[in-house]
């Protein structure tokens, strides 16, 4: 079998290459930017951090590993033989992330989109002159 998901005796893949899983769980868009993240040293299995795309995980293992603004912790849960649409991906993990630290803004109590002229002039003030 080519690749890096090895079968154990049952048949039954037993590890997979861990930017490979990554990318099947759809954390990143592409194989190689997962790779990118791991060969950067940004991903860490078990607490251990990594610096080898080809360091193999299996189910139980707990990743660790930033995704936009946030740390993502996950759970394998299993492998995954491709990159499914998202609700099979979601089936691979178990995501252990804490919740958001940061609230997300309050909208305006206004109804409308638009400000308002004296909301207008405010932001304009408060903002430092470009010529300074």
């Amino acid at each position: 079998m080519t690749g890096a998901v090895w079968p154990d005796e049952d048949g039954a893949a037993a590890s997979i290459r861990v930017d490979k899983w990554l990318w099947h769980a759809r954390f990143f868009k592409t194989r190689s930017l997962a790779a990118r993240q791991v060969s950067e040293g940004h991903v860490r299995v078990n607490s251990v951090k990594i610096s080898k795309p080809a360091r193999s995980v299996a189910p139980g293992d707990v990743l660790t590993f930033p995704q936009a603004d946030t740390i993502r912790v996950v759970r394998i849960l299993a492998l995954g033989t491709r990159r499914g649409p998202a609700p099979e991906a979601q089936a691979l993990y178990e995501d252990l992330s804490p919740p958001e630290a940061q609230p997300r803004q309050r909208p305006l109590a206004r109804g409308g989109p638009r400000p308002t002229k004296k909301e207008r002039r405010r932001l304009v003030n408060s903002r430092p002159d470009p010529l300074d």
